[in-house]
């Protein structure tokens, strides 16, 4: 297995239940994961706790047998080959749409950072927009920059939060069928958290729905649809079997 979480828990400062309580799931290569909740449902905690900006109270994960974190290891954001688009896409205004997607290439010469920008430019449909500013570019296109600039490190995993929040509902469509493809033609693993289903449904390989900090019901798109969010053991296990089948 490429990822695997155990049984994370966590809780705010002062907060009387915790924001998220005993989380596990394994993910493999090139998987598109939707953490799908309302808001305080606990989804974009899973997205601070796997790129290292808070610490859990339990558990553990691990990216291609290399632990991140667990009782005795705490390994820093920086350290741990983890990619983020924001919801607002942190884009450095002053900087260009190249040097927007070189900024975390420090560690290689000039000749392979000119290869590795010219991959990502290609990959998200970019080239000739180099030299342009954040400011002259349309919602959809400063997204793409966005994950290029996660994408460009070659990151074992990349996290999006609230991907299609701050762009137009008729951009969304287009906008969710060019990440999936995207994703896939980088087979980048990747989690991304929503309040949206028809998010969740058009981009991801399977969906975990989270409620008051649990996951309430975890498969496939295609297992989810119209299934009540309480689901019973026996539920839970047909969901597994359809999954072990596909393989």
């Amino acid at each position: 297995m490429f990822i695997s979480i155990n049984n994370v828990c966590f809780s705010y400062p002062n907060s009387e239940s915790p924001a998220l309580d005993h989380f596990s799931m394994s993910i493999e290569k090139g998987e598109v994961i939707s953490i799908l909740g309302r808001s305080g449902s606990g989804k974009s905690t899973i997205l601070r706790l796997l790129a290292g900006l808070e610490k859990p109270t339990t558990g553990s994960l691990t990216i291609q047998d290399e632990v991140l974190f667990d009782d005795k290891t705490f390994l820093q954001p920086e350290k741990r080959g983890i990619g983020m688009v924001f919801q607002d896409y942190a884009l450095f205004p002053h900087m260009t749409v190249a040097e927007n997607i070189l900024f975390g290439l420090f560690q290689l010469n000039r000749a392979d950072k000119k290869k590795r920008l010219q991959e990502v430019l290609e990959l998200v449909e970019l080239e000739g927009f180099e030299k342009r500013y954040p400011h002259q570019l349309s919602g959809g296109q400063q997204q793409r920059v966005a994950i290029a600039r996660a994408i460009a490190p070659n990151p074992h995993l990349i996290l999006l939060d609230e991907p299609f929040s701050n762009l137009d509902a008729e951009l969304q469509v287009k906008i969710r069928k060019d990440l999936r493809e995207i994703l896939k033609k980088a087979n980048i693993t990747s989690i991304f958290v929503t309040h949206d289903e028809n998010d969740a449904h058009a981009l991801a390989d399977r969906i975990v729905k989270l409620k008051d900090g649990c996951i309430d019901l975890i498969g496939r798109p295609c297992d989810l649809l119209g299934i009540h969010p309480h689901p019973t053991p026996q539920f839970e296990q047909v969901v597994e079997t359809r999954e072990l089948a596909t393989v």
